[in-house]
């Protein structure tokens, strides 16, 4: 369903009756224009909350825009199934989750798209998740599974890299994923059914997941702890779309069809029927060593295994299915198995005094992580017997943070000085190797290609909170990074490459000026430089998907952005209203690109430094409570982004386009989100949500016109609806729709139809 007058009169209908409401709540009373915000007037939004980030024990604050989601909220109103679900209604935020259990749901923000995985920062309290081992869609994606949805207190998105202590990598921004400890033990069972019904040329059936998830949490004087289990057995809608450019000879069944490009991408079958079973263990243990002090371990360990099947539209001139000799069906049939295992350690204090400091440590493995295939196809729906085997196993990484934290006035004397040092290490380890028996793991013979590096990068920030005036809070700060590529080798074919020492450094500063106009009215400017250094993938990766090589490019200089924002803010009664302005520049974007190159019979993909990218837009925020009626919540979000490219003298194109003045890729124009829930008493709450994107390109220079086929990136209008019953103190069951429309789209993949999801949940 394409995003017609009716569906998109239906998305703004909230949006509509939000802003009728706010309107009419201005007529009410007001506090004195010159009087601080008070605590319980900060703004407030419900689903979406959007305030000066809290102090949390030593954690520096968050200068500029944070938008929150509370685990109350998440429970009544999201068909939340894995962690990443909690954050899918935050203002200008799409996480690429392509079926239940997926290992590549990439997050985009509202100045960077999908394929940038390295552009923001997600953490599990003080642990980073992000994966900045790559920067795609492939093993680049946040480690969701480290904690359970049960887990969950709340979660902060901190939008745009205007915080010292965060790296470059913040330039779409930082998400907090915030657990709870509970103070008395409790246990939690939760139930969860889903079934999608899937209709795609000629693949029709129903796709079912089914989950079962176990918490136990609680206190024991100074220990506190809580462990999380959920086993997934799910079975995914097609992934792939097996194409050509002719009809194999001898068949019948071909469905004539275009690529992205416009060019004839004829259909043969479905693949990546994935049946993954899906294992997640976590847990976290905290230590009171004294009143001030607290020690934390977490633990996540994420096991995965799968198998992936092909769906033939092929007969042969009998009547049999045939896969008509064609590759597709080969590269589409898999079987995987991987277990990582993921460690944290912190300790912090918490003084309410003049000084207090954090430590945090944390090692990322991946203990085994392979995907085995047959190398070809033969007669009929055969395969050959040998193929391949690629590896990330002893892929690794490990991070080490410092902070301090002095008020020199005091706790309550509105000035906090922070400082803070970092170390990273990344480590890739990536080879294929050839299988006399593909069935076979472990029929190892030679090496068909590898790829491997490591980067490190150390860092020292300072930064300044400093409430100059009653209404007034200035924050500076600075950040200098040195970063290191190194060990690189590449081996394909007969070729074998030791790749070069690459150094780099550089400093960025950040400043935020706030002001409190009113009690209920803010205003804030934010200016940042932030810098991106190339990951490990970015330079040494070396794989295949299908028939599209990834080649590696050793020689990337780092991305600097600079990134302004003027957000203002306006609290009304039981609700909220935010506008943002914001802008960024980057020089040398480093952005992946599908093209050919010479004498290379296949097309490849790459990573590209891109002259300068601008991406400048505005972003509307509003919620609010008791809209016209008791119990009716309405919250929503429109972004609009003019994302250019300015300059790209490195591109090269064999149809004479350019890509001068052209949008970047990935990033759509509109975005839009409208949810509105309605709770008639304290046991019921009812929920329809909408989001809407906007047409996006894969391109640099545009190229990709055609919508609606398998490569494509597709606009979409999507609705859900869930309704939540809490029966009684200890019982809950809810019932929801994903895709209430069914729309049909590709976000390169063809993405999930109409779902059905049910839960039920036990608390003790």
């Amino acid at each position: 369903m394409r995003f017609s007058l009716l569906s998109g009169a239906a998305l703004g209908w909230p949006l509509t009756l939000l802003a009728s409401s706010i309107a009419w709540a201005q007529s009410g009373p007001s506090a004195p224009p010159d009087a601080p915000i008070p605590e319980s007037d900060v703004t407030s939004l419900g689903a979406v909350k959007v305030t000066a980030a809290a102090q949390q024990l030593a954690a520096p604050g968050f200068p500029a825009t944070l938008a929150s989601v509370p685990s109350e909220r998440v429970e009544a109103t999201i068909n939340a199934v894995d962690v990443e679900d909690a954050a899918k209604y935050l203002p200008s935020i799409f996480i690429r989750k392509r079926n239940y259990g997926d290992t590549q749901p990439v997050l985009a923000t509202r100045t960077w798209g999908l394929n940038s995985s390295a552009r923001t920062l997600v953490y599990v309290d003080d642990i980073p998740i992000s994966a900045l081992i790559a920067n795609n869609n492939t093993i680049g994606a946040p480690r969701w599974g480290i904690t359970s949805p049960e887990a969950i207190d709340h979660i902060d998105m901190m939008y745009g890299p205007f915080s010292a202590a965060y790296a470059g990598n913040s330039m779409g921004g930082v998400m907090h994923i915030v657990t709870r400890m509970p103070e008395k033990t409790e246990v939690t069972i939760k139930q969860t059914e889903a079934v999608q019904s899937f209709d795609l040329y000629g693949t029709h059936d129903n796709f079912s997941t089914s989950q079962t998830s176990l918490t136990a949490g609680g206190r024991s004087g100074k220990l506190g702890w809580f462990f999380g289990a959920s086993a997934m057995n799910s079975f995914s809608q097609p992934l792939s779309i097996i194409t050509g450019s002719n009809t194999p000879a001898g068949t019948s069944g071909t469905v004539p069809a275009l690529n992205k490009m416009g060019q004839v991408a004829n259909v043969y079958g479905a693949g990546g029927l994935l049946h993954t079973r899906v294992l997640d263990l976590n847990g976290e243990l905290s230590y009171d060593i004294t009143p001030q002090w607290k020690v934390t371990y977490l633990v996540g360990y994420w096991s995965n295994h799968g198998e992936s099947s092909t769906d033939t539209y092929l007969t042969n001139a009998a009547g049999d299915p045939t896969y008509g000799k064609v590759a597709g069906f080969a590269s589409n049939t898999y079987q995987l198995s991987a277990h990582h295992l993921m460690q944290g350690l912190s300790l912090k204090s918490d003084t309410k005094g003049d000084y207090d400091a954090s430590f945090v440590v944390t090692h990322y493995a991946f203990l085994k992580d392979n995907q085995w295939q047959p190398a070809g196809v033969t007669t009929g729906t055969n395969v050959t017997t040998n193929g391949r085997l690629a590896s990330y196993g002893g892929t690794q990484w490990s991070t080490a943070d410092a902070t301090g934290i002095w008020r020199p006035l005091g706790v309550d004397g509105g000035q906090e000085v922070s400082v803070g040092a970092h170390a990273d290490q990344y480590e890739l380890a990536n080879p294929t190797t050839n299988l006399s028996n593909w069935q076979d793991p472990d029929s190892l013979t030679t090496l068909f290609s590898t790829g491997r590096g490591k980067t490190q990068t150390q860092a020292l920030w300072l930064q300044d909170q400093w409430c100059f005036a009653p209404q007034w809070m200035l924050t500076l700060g600075g950040r200098y990074e040195w970063w290191k590529a190194s060990d690189g080798y590449n081996f394909s074919g007969k070729t074998a490459v030791q790749q070069p020492v690459e150094k780099a450094d550089g400093f960025s500063p950040k400043a935020t000026l706030q002001w409190n106009v009113a009690a209920n009215w803010r205003i804030t400017g934010s200016l940042a430089k932030a810098i991106r250094f190339p990951t490990v993938g970015e330079l040494y990766q070396l794989v295949s998907t299908g028939s599209t090589y990834s080649v590696p490019n050793p020689d990337l200089k780092p991305e600097t952005a600079r990134s302004g924002e003027l957000a203002v803010e306006h609290a009304i009664d039981q609700g909220m209203l935010r506008v943002s302005l914001f802008q960024e520049n980057t020089k040398d974007a480093l952005v992946a690109q599908t093209s050919s190159l010479p004498n290379v019979a296949v097309p490849v993909i790459y990573v590209m430094n891109v002259g300068e990218l601008r991406n400048r837009g505005i972003e509307l925020v509003a919620q609010k409570d008791n809209v016209l009626v008791k119990g009716l919540e309405l919250s929503g979000s429109v972004t609009f982004v003019d994302s250019t490219i300015l300059s790209n003298d490195s591109f090269v194109s064999t149809t004479g386009t350019s890509s001068q003045g052209k949008h970047a890729p990935y990033v759509p124009r509109w975005r839009a989100t409208a949810v509105a829930t309605y709770r008639p008493d304290a046991h019921w709450a009812f929920t329809l949500a909408g989001r809407y994107s906007g047409r996006q390109f894969s391109t640099l220079d545009n190229s990709d016109n055609t919508p609606h086929v398998f490569g494509a990136f597709d606009k979409f209008t999507v609705f859900d609806v869930r309704a939540h019953y809490q029966i009684n103190e200890h019982l809950a069951a809810s019932f929801g729709i994903d895709n209430l429309t069914n729309e049909k789209y590709y976000l390169y993949h063809p993405f999930p139809q109409r779902t059905y999801v049910a839960d039920l949940k036990l608390s003790l």
